[in-house]
């Protein structure tokens, strides 16, 4: 069956770094166009730096109806937009899964609490009681999920990072992929597998030397006693007539 578009279920998140004049200006102009927008800040986060390199870090919570025109005005109003990056997920087949797994979980319990009422014996009682805290867990746990996902949907999550003048941009360090990128982290291991096996050995070898003099020493002692028992005595010399 076709989802409607109204109907659609899509998480937006949203990462944008500027740069910016003032970063404490520039925070309290962020926080008015949310707020202006039905949103709110959720999390901040400020670093302190001399000669404009200080910047901060805010993530906001946005309507998804007006994600589209906030993302805009923070990247056109506060300053030059250095970067931006964007995630959408649609979750409606995973909102209907969790929903349709509530409605018959809340059925089960529902039979289990009605069986319980009729039977008879202890042991049939405490099956049935088993049966309904498994069941309580799994509804607890869906309800959470659904939580989470109706959340997520509600309002879109929109971190925006604010740099000073002077503050450096952090970038990922990139790293080759396919073929490459596991050659390259195949021997960054060796190497450092060289390296600690050559140190556990120049730890070991003193020790080593040590153990096998001590027992060498009784090993040889050993094997001359063996020696002089297994020598015959020589016979005597002939006397002159």
């Amino acid at each position: 069956m076709e989802v409607a578009r109204q109907e659609r279920q899509v998480i937006y998140v949203a990462r944008l770094s500027v740069r910016v004049k003032e970063v404490a200006a520039a925070a309290q102009r962020a926080k008015q166009l949310v707020t202006t927008a039905g949103g709110h800040l959720a999390k901040e986060e400020s670093r302190s730096g001399n000669r404009g390199g200080g910047s901060a870090t805010l993530e906001f919570k946005v309507p998804p109806a007006r994600y589209p025109e906030v993302l805009a005005g923070l990247g056109r109003d506060l300053g030059e937009q250095i970067s931006l990056t964007q995630n959408t997920e649609d979750v409606t087949l995973r909102v209907a899964d969790v929903e349709s797994r509530l409605a018959s979980a809340r059925q089960s319990l529902e039979s289990l609490r009605a069986l319980m009422k009729k039977a008879d014996t202890i042991g049939e009682v405490l099956q049935v009681e088993r049966e309904i805290s498994a069941r309580e867990a799994d509804l607890e746990s869906l309800q959470a999920q659904q939580k989470e996902l109706s959340a997520q949907v509600g309002m879109a999550t929109l971190t925006l990072e604010l740099l000073g003048p002077r503050a450096v941009v952090k970038t990922p360090s990139a790293e080759p992929p396919g073929f490459l990128g596991g050659l390259a982290a195949g021997w960054a291991s060796l190497v450092m597998f060289g390296k600690v096996a050559l140190t556990v050995l120049g730890a070991v070898l003193p020790w080593l030397a040590v153990i096998v003099a001590l027992v060498a020493l009784p090993v040889l002692a050993v094997r001359r006693r063996v020696r002089r028992r297994a020598t015959p005595p020589a016979p005597p010399a002939p006397q002159a007539s």
